[in-house]
């Protein structure tokens, strides 16, 4: 994406940084419990509170998931890595510092392969992930003088995901921020939920003239909770400093909110650089040292992530890459889609999946885990209509009826007694009856109205109540006009 402006063409340049709640019943240096929704300041230890002389002691299932997580990241695993304090003093902070990791993280760097709207795909690259603890949560909306604050959160831990600024537009952003939280979805390392504050988004977004090598001052956009949000916040800021810079100003680096309500970014504070914090090595937690036996166990233990899944199913299963790419997204809709196919047309599944079902989906407001029609019971639909048991006509009305009771395909097709009609004589009786029915229509397909030729199709087809089968009707109407 380029922007056009008075003195010629602009270039995005955009780098994000996302932070990933990993999924783990406990806090990352603490035994307190991870929980999403207890009470307020339940789930706190007195680590978390930040209780003088409370030690860390780090959990090796946050180690795990974020060896885990670099694997599907292709990124390479540091095999010695450091935890550091990064000193910053605010109320949702009890210690007065977070532990993180600063010059020596866990993960290096990988990439990431998004598929943009074009079809094309583009590589991006992954600087480092590290792995540190979340604050608490601020809240200040409960009293005009004062703020809130809730411990639960403080404590739990997090991977910080870090791009290159390899980003040009806000849909290249989106792409991966969707792509992002579909692998750790697949991985079990992030449940991704960006509406629980459980998958967040920093963008730093700065412009130039295209054709100008060197970066400019950028905006930090912070704690974006959405990709629509994501997106809407690089193409506002994009455009703010655009206007600056073609009316004379000049860009600092700053931190940004974005606000929902008006689509814009707000101003917070100049930017703070790395030495404004103070790093230095923390002192109550060793280096940690992973060995190569470690690393490939867990390898090991990776699932097919979405890219693999996605060239399968082109390649075996008989989809688009347009369908395989929307399938795959989720790993549960992937998984119903595999199960619903299993035996059965996998093309003809899909668009059952992508129209029909995904419509019930929308109009109940349904996800697909509580679905009243099973993938079993959508595969069975489609080998009906594969064995010529049903139309597809009477497909649909059947869909209907299992998207209210959930009942097995086959069992609504044999009471209702909807089986398609195959005997060629009595399908043959009704093609008279309606050819006879409409000699005016007869002698304009005749006289080369061959569009008409649907027409009678219908007419058949509603005689039969939609029971004939529409290739004996064709091939017959084909004979007798």
């Amino acid at each position: 994406m380029l922007l056009e402006g008075k003195t010629g063409k602009w270039e995005i340049i955009c780098g994000l940084e996302i932070h990933c709640q990993i999924i783990s019943k406990s806090k990352i240096f603490s035994s307190a419990s991870t929980h999403y929704g207890s009470d307020t300041n339940q789930n706190v230890s007195f680590v978390d509170a930040g209780m003088p002389g409370m030690l860390p002691t780090l959990n090796e299932e946050c180690v795990k998931q974020a060896v885990k997580t670099g694997l599907g990241l292709r990124a390479q695993i540091n095999k010695y890595s450091e935890f550091s304090r990064k000193n910053y003093f605010y109320a949702d902070l009890p210690q007065g510092y977070q532990i993180t990791q600063f010059v020596h993280p866990i993960v290096g760097e990988g990439v990431v392969t998004i598929d943009l709207d074009d079809g094309t795909t583009k590589d991006i690259r992954i600087e480092r992930l590290h792995i540190e603890q979340d604050a608490a949560k601020s809240i200040h909306d409960m009293s005009p003088t004062k703020s809130f604050i809730d411990l639960n959160r403080c404590g739990i831990g997090l991977m910080e995901i870090v791009t290159k600024p390899d980003f040009r537009s806000p849909e290249e952003a989106g792409a991966f921020l969707k792509k992002l939280r579909s692998i750790v979805r697949y991985l079990g390392t992030c449940d991704g939920n960006m509406n629980e504050g459980s998958m967040r988004c920093d963008a730093s977004i700065s412009i130039r003239p295209l054709g100008e090598k060197e970066l400019r001052p950028r905006a930090e956009i912070k704690n974006v909770n959405s990709v629509k949000f994501a997106m809407q916040a690089i193409e506002f800021e994009a455009k703010r400093q655009l206007e600056l810079y073609e009316n004379g100003g000049t860009m600092e680096q700053e931190t940004c909110r974005f606000d929902a309500a008006t689509g814009t970014t707000k101003f917070m504070r100049k930017k703070e650089f790395a030495n404004d914090y103070r790093y230095f090595p923390e002192p109550d937690l060793p280096p940690l040292v992973l060995t190569d036996e470690y690393i490939e166990n867990i390898r090991k233990e990776l699932p097919e992530l979405p890219d693999a899944k996605k060239t399968r199913f082109v390649e075996n299963m008989g989809l688009t890459k347009y369908d395989a790419t929307i399938i795959c997204e989720n790993k549960e809709v992937a998984d119903f889609f595999e199960k619903a196919a299993a035996g059965h047309d996998g093309k003809k599944v899909a668009n059952w999946l992508m129209g029909d079902f995904f419509a019930m989906l929308n109009r109940k407001n349904l996800t697909i885990e509580n679905s009243p029609v099973s993938a079993e019971n959508l595969g069975k639909l489609v080998g009906l209509i594969e064995n010529n048991t049903i139309s597809g006509k009477v497909a649909k009305d059947v869909f209907e009826i299992m998207s209210e009771t959930g009942e097995n395909p086959e069992k609504i097709v044999e009471e209702k007694g909807l089986k398609q009609v195959t005997d060629s004589s009595a399908i043959e009786a009704i093609v008279d009856q309606v050819i006879a029915a409409n000699p005016d229509n007869v002698t304009a397909f005749r006289n080369g109205k061959t569009n008409l030729k649907g027409w009678f199709v219908g007419q058949v087809l509603k005689e039969s109540k939609g029971k004939a089968n529409p290739q004996i009707v064709n091939e017959l109407l084909d004979k007798k006009l």
